[in-house]
């Protein structure tokens, strides 16, 4: 039987983004109480686990199935920022909060906006993708709501930096695999954000500006949300 697969904004999407909203409403509501030592400790340990687990999982699947590929390398930008926030989570490193805050959530916003996705529910890599791509941007919702580290323009600036420190492992491996992390050998064949700029390779120079606009903006979000709290001593 032939498998169904994903559309753009049908309810199997519509149902990975509302999750995704949910997850970090529970968060964000849930922030005082989170900051309770023993609570804290056991959901940054949970969720650093459900990631690494998540990938982990992918990999048994690749195994299972019989379909690991050269694809399957962690060069794809979520991937890596996904095994960052692992680390920004058990060791509260100040560098991979930034990269995590940023990257991950930058990064797993787009993928879930405009999912490269084949195959639909119920498959495998359906539940996967969602799953992974909202734990990340849990990752950085939690750091920064429940521990309370705040993004400053200097680290929106060093996460461009990264951005494109870890762009460098992503266009090697492109080029000896002919593969496409990160995107930067041609845009994906489903339909993304990609599809707006200019065709291959100005688009890359065009997502230098795009990246800026986009952290500067998640910043800007960051800002707002802090005022508001103060002023109304939420």
């Amino acid at each position: 039987m032939a498998r169904e697969t994903f559309v753009l904004f049908s309810i199997a999407h519509w149902a990975g983004l509302i999750a995704a909203a949910l997850v970090v409403a529970a968060i964000v509501a849930a922030r005082r109480q989170l900051r309770h030592p023993a609570r804290n400790r056991a959901f940054r340990y949970g969720l650093a686990a459900a990631l690494a687990g998540s990938e982990l999982a992918l990999y048994a699947w690749y195994t299972a199935t019989g379909q690991w590929g050269l694809y399957a390398l962690p060069f794809q930008l979520c991937t890596m920022t996904l095994w960052i926030s692992v680390l920004a989570l058990v060791t509260k490193s100040r560098i991979a909060f930034e990269i995590s805050f940023f990257l991950g959530i930058l990064g797993a916003m787009q993928a879930l906006l405009t999912p490269y996705l084949v195959v639909t529910f119920p498959d495998f890599r359906y539940f996967h993708f969602f799953f992974a791509h909202i734990a990340i941007i849990a990752a950085g919702v939690f750091l920064a709501a429940v521990d309370r580290y705040r993004p400053t323009a200097r680290s929106a600036l060093r996460a461009w930096l990264w951005l494109n420190a870890l762009a460098v492992p992503a266009f090697v491996a492109n080029r000896f695999t002919g593969e496409n992390f990160m995107f930067l050998a041609r845009k994906p064949p489903t339909g993304s954000l990609l599809d707006l700029l200019a065709p291959w390779p100005w688009y890359i120079a065009q997502l230098e500006l795009v990246a800026l606009a986009f952290l500067f903006g998640l910043l800007a979000v960051v800002k707002a949300a802090d005022r508001w709290m103060l002023r109304y001593k939420a």
